[in-house]
């Protein structure tokens, strides 16, 4: 009877011991979770990470299967938005939500109007400059008749009147089509996980954008609509795998889901961005467009080499 309760004893002992030392573990993972991965590397198996920030342009042959008619990947991840089952951000450092009120306002402009965007018209600022109500002149006051009254002494009476504000055609407003928002920006960590003994692309962010030649954007650069969870956006591609498509022109029968392209890698990218001090894309670092091209090219190539060498005797 005493071996027994001894064994239960020893069993509860280690029991105990063993959750003692989960918890760290489940601590990390937690904390990597709300970065958006799916793979969830504890920070314990990663002896590299370099953060990489990609562009996709959907029109780009490679990338044309993610952007079938009809099953364009914006269109999936705007209508989940509207369903209220993808959940947006302002950015890619997932600190503040947009409402779904928020994000279709992102992916709309609008037409004519008095040149306000739609936040001034919905805080309802007008411009100093142009008061009309408070600009006002004089003219001669009227009788009943339509004309000119005058006083005793034959002289023309006037009266003060404001002027009226001149009416302001009102703006129409229309959303992008799904074939107009055809930038993507993908945010990942290249990650060497010592348990694996390679480089993993763990993809953590999507961001949508409206690019600087969509219809509207007045603005001439391009502005970011949404950015969403990598792992929320796979759970919203397993859950509708009839309109998450990569679709396979050569086969009909082995068309993908959207989750499993990205997880194959089979899309084509350049990166924007490498993680630097100054937090600042390749263009602005090197002065240009052009140097920013060239310089991500570089970027990739010093990547590639990086990875080769660490196998290198």
């Amino acid at each position: 009877m005493r071996i027994i309760h001894s064994f239960a004893a020893l069993s509860a002992g280690l029991f105990l011991s063993v959750a003692a030392m989960a918890q760290p573990g489940a601590e990390r993972a937690q904390a990597v979770s709300t970065t958006g991965s799916v793979k969830n590397i504890p920070g314990s198996d990663q002896l590299f990470s370099k953060s990489l920030w990609q562009m996709l342009d959907l029109r780009e042959k490679q990338n044309q299967p993610m952007f079938a008619e009809g099953r364009e990947i914006s269109r999936v991840l705007l209508e989940a938005v509207k369903r209220g089952e993808l959940l947006a951000y302002r950015s890619d450092s997932l600190t503040s939500t947009l409402t779904i009120k928020q994000v279709v306002g992102n992916m709309s402009f609008s037409e004519g109007g008095d040149g306000r965007s739609q936040e001034e018209i919905d805080a309802n600022i007008t411009d100093d400059s142009d008061d009309w109500e408070r600009q006002a002149h004089r003219q001669p006051r009227l009788d009943s008749r339509g004309r000119p009254m005058r006083d005793r002494s034959g002289q023309l009476l006037y009266e003060t009147t404001a002027a009226n504000r001149p009416a302001q055609p009102k703006a129409s407003s229309y959303e992008y089509r799904y074939k107009d928002l055809y930038q993507l920006e993908l945010k990942e960590a290249l990650v060497f996980d010592k348990k694996k003994s390679r480089m993993v692309h763990d993809i953590q962010t999507l961001t949508l954008f409206v690019p600087s030649a969509a219809p509207g954007n007045v603005s001439g650069i391009e502005k970011p609509n949404a950015t969403f969870k990598y792992a929320d956006v796979v759970r919203v591609f397993r859950n509708h795998p009839q309109t998450a498509v990569w679709f396979n022109a050569q086969n009909d029968a082995q068309h993908k889901n959207l989750a499993d392209a990205f997880e194959l890698g089979l899309f084509h990218a350049y990166i924007t961005k490498v993680s630097n001090p100054n937090n600042e894309r390749l263009a602005d670092t090197y002065g240009s467009e052009q140097q920013g091209v060239l310089a991500a090219q570089q970027s990739a190539a010093d990547l590639v080499e990086y990875e080769y060498n660490l196998w290198s005797y």
